[in-house]
């Protein structure tokens, strides 16, 4: 029996999957989830063996959620479902990753499902599919509209522009607002490729700042700069050298 959780933003397209499955003894739903947040606490909680999860959901995007899953958790086999975008079925087919086109076939459902079922059946085969969806997941170009967080043991969605900086300490990636530092499941690198470029800068290796909440940017060290952003405290990030450069062409006139 294959434990499986319906993720989907559209209630009508979550309610005709799950009418579909119904046909399928197979496989059990055990949850459905309508965004993001529900979906990874889900999938945290209650580790299902399958997911079916949509690709455009507001906020927060099926790529971005199985890249937000938190490290300890072991990625479930994955099917992804999408309205028709050749660019996309490029990249599930390149990846050779399971999909659905929208609206959902039962043929097509019918063979997904075999195909779940054969690679339950072995654990090397269960290990190369979650390689493939994790290729597939960091692969995807994103764009960072909002960001998940954790704050205790719930998840949030905050905005970027309440972001004053990331930054990566012992192995963690921490983001700062003028009220709190919440911890996040992305790494810099991620960060720094889909966050706004005109108003996100890497200072320097450990560190992102965003550009709209510097008020202060000083000579420092060796013709670098120290900004200083737009909290309580006066923060002050170190630009290191190198990076130092690229601010100059970022911003004329320093």
């Amino acid at each position: 029996m294959l434990r499986s959780v319906v993720i989907d933003d559209e209630p009508a397209a979550r309610s005709r999957l799950i009418r579909l499955l119904r046909a399928h003894p197979q496989v059990s739903v055990i949850g459905e989830a309508r965004d993001g947040p529900e979906a990874l606490t889900w999938i945290e909680e209650h580790q299902p063996d399958l997911i079916f999860l949509d690709i455009e959901m507001p906020g927060l995007n099926g790529f971005q959620v199985l890249r937000s899953l938190s490290p300890d958790v072991e990625m479930p086999l994955v099917v992804f479902v999408t309205g028709y975008d050749e660019h996309a079925l490029a990249a599930f087919e390149a990846n050779a990753v399971a999909y659905l086109l929208k609206p959902v076939e039962p043929e097509r459902l019918a063979m997904v499902i075999a195909r779940a079922q054969q690679i339950t059946r072995g654990s090397s085969r269960q290990m190369q599919e979650r390689r493939l969806v994790e290729r597939a997941a960091k692969t995807a170009p994103i764009t960072l509209r909002q960001v998940v967080a954790r704050k205790r043991d719930a998840r949030i969605l905050i905005s970027p522009d309440t972001v004053l900086y990331f930054v990566a300490e012992d192995g963690v990636v921490k983001a700062h607002t003028a009220t709190d530092a919440l911890l996040v499941n992305y790494q810099l690198g991620e960060l720094e490729e889909g966050l706004p470029k005109e108003q996100f800068f890497r200072a320097n290796r450990s560190t992102i700042v965003n550009l709209h909440q510097v008020t202060q940017i000083r000579p420092y060290f060796k013709s670098s700069f120290l900004l200083v952003l737009n909290d309580t405290a006066s923060t002050e990030i170190t630009v290191s050298t190198r990076q130092s450069k690229l601010l100059r062409e970022r911003i004329p006139g320093l």
